[in-house]
Order: C-alpha cells, then structure tokens, then sequence
C-alpha cells in the first residue's frame, strides 16, 4: 500500500507536469493565432489567382503548358504533411492513416512519397515507400520560400515526366476544435479550373469532393471574371500556371501549420484538466490512508489506556 510519501511524490510530480502541460498550451495558442492570420491571408489569394487563371485560360488560342498535360497515370506523387514534434493528439496518427490507405489502393500506380514533417517521414520510410524527397522543420517556419522550392520540385518531377499525377494529403483548418483531413489532387491542374476552352474534360463521375481544387462550383464552373491584361496573354498564363501551383502549396502548408498548432493547443488543454482530476483523486487517497493512520493510531492509545486502567 502507498505511503503518505509516495502520494505527495506523485501529487508533486502531477503538478510539475500540469506546468509544463500549461505552459505548452499557452505557446500553442500564441502561435496559433499567428498562424490563423497567415490562413486567411493566404485563402483570398489562392481564390483571386484561381478565377485569373480561368479568366487567362478562356483568352488564350492554346491552353499547351507542361503543369497541364494530361497523360496515362502509371507512377503518382503523394506530398504527405504532418508535422515535426508530436503532443498534438491524432494531428499525425491521422494523416499518416488517411496516406497509407491512399497509398495501398494506387499500389499497381508506383506511388512516391513527398514527406513534409519528421513523424510522417519516419512512418512512412518504415513502411518501405519510396521518398521522392523530404523536407523537415517545415511546419513551424513556413514561409514562401519553402513553398516554392517544394511546388519547384513538384513541378520538376512531373515536367520530366516522372511522375504522372500529384496528390497530396494533409490536415485543413477549420477552427479551433476542427480540422478537416482532405486529400487534393495538384496535378494535372483539372480542367474545370481552366472552363471549357481549357479542356472539354470533366470531372469523372462520383469523385469525391475532397479531390477537386477548392473554390469551384458544384458544376466544375467558376465564375469568369473580367480582367484587362497589358502583355501578351499567352505570357501571362504560361506564368500564372507555376504561380498558382505554388500558391496551392503555400496554402497547404499554412492550413497544416494552423491545423497542428490548433491540434496542440486541444491536447495541451485537455492534458492539463486530466491533470487537475488526476491531482484531486490522488490528494482524496491520500487522505484516506492518513486518516485510517490516524484512526488507528488512536485505537492503539485507545486499547492500550484500557489494558493499562484494567
């Protein structure tokens, strides 16, 4: 049976961890609403260079642009984001499922790993799927650099025709208590982002929702918008296409960031209520066993007073 000792040792030792619980919560939040500021920054940009891209596309006599080539998918990437460290409940449990799920059933395509983030890196090379390249240290440091040296590499890849799609899996933030898990495809950019002077393709029936860019309607249309353009418009779009590739990593990235940090911040919160229930529990035992030390303390006075008057 524990010592009054023993309780106070894990009742010190409960709290020690409550501050550090605390404190990581407190980071968590800080950095959260930073990397909440830089989401919805980066949304109403990624939504403005999608309708110029389909406003380029419907002006120009020829869509040809490498990023857009559609071709027979044999070999596939998929750019899997999670983090760096872990104490962020699911955040990476669940990204690191939703991938080798995605994985195993375009096993006959020869898929390739992007790893971003150390935890899905390590679980990933574990499993023995091939890493096209990785990138560590990333999520809590993004900035746009990053972004386009990794849609450079994206980019790269497929132009060499190495790879024949782009597909990518990460965390999408909604608010604080929600992230959306959502697997996108990046490339080939699909046609409905680019109208029907584009491509006459459509997007294949039943495919879900979560495949498809954001910002489209439900039909595949999104609203032409007009623009006046000052250089040739046929420069113009062979440089949106890159640029718009490398907004959509951008944008990934700092919805993974947001995700995890607001992943955290839950986990650290509910670490340290846990800890307030463990503490009271443990203080509640502990005076029981000093109070039946107690008791019988004063029921050897008791017998002994007795045996001694008798």
């Amino acid at each position: 049976m524990p010592t009054l000792l023993d309780y106070r040792r894990r009742i010190r030792s409960v709290k020690n961890t409550q501050q550090i619980t605390r404190a990581m919560k407190f980071v968590a939040a800080a950095k959260l609403r930073r990397a909440q500021e830089g989401v919805f920054s980066a949304r109403p940009y990624a939504k403005e260079i999608l309708r110029v891209l389909h406003s380029a596309a419907a002006r120009v006599e020829s869509t040809v642009h490498p990023l857009l080539e559609r071709r027979a998918v044999k070999r596939i990437l998929v750019v899997v984001l999670t983090g760096d460290r872990s104490l962020c409940g699911a955040f990476n449990s669940n990204v690191i499922r939703r991938a080798s799920h995605f994985l195993r059933d375009h096993r006959t395509e020869n898929p390739q790993v992007l790893a971003i983030g150390k935890k899905g890196r390590g679980v990933l090379r574990r499993e023995g799927w091939p890493l096209a390249g990785e990138y560590v240290n990333v999520s809590g440091n993004v900035d746009f650099a990053i972004a386009k040296e990794i849609a450079a590499k994206i980019a790269e890849l497929y132009e060499k025709r190495e790879i024949d799609a782009v597909y990518t899996v990460y965390n999408e933030f909604k608010n604080v208590l929600v992230q959306r898990l959502c697997t996108e495809k990046l490339l080939p950019i699909d046609p409905a982002i680019l109208g029907e002077r584009g491509s006459q393709e459509k997007a294949a029936p039943g495919a879900p929702a979560d495949m498809l860019p954001r910002d489209l309607a439900p039909s595949g249309q999104s609203r032409l918008v007009e623009y006046l353009y000052e250089e040739p418009i046929g420069e113009i779009f062979s440089h949106l296409v890159p640029r718009y590739l490398q907004s959509e990593v951008f944008r990934i990235l700092l919805e993974s960031e947001a995700a995890e940090w607001a992943a955290r911040m839950t986990a650290m919160d509910s670490a340290t209520r846990n800890a307030a229930e463990l503490i009271d529990k443990v203080t509640l035992e502990m005076n029981k066993t000093r109070q039946a030390a107690i008791t019988k303390e004063l029921i050897e006075i008791v017998g002994g007073a007795a045996s001694a008057t008798s």
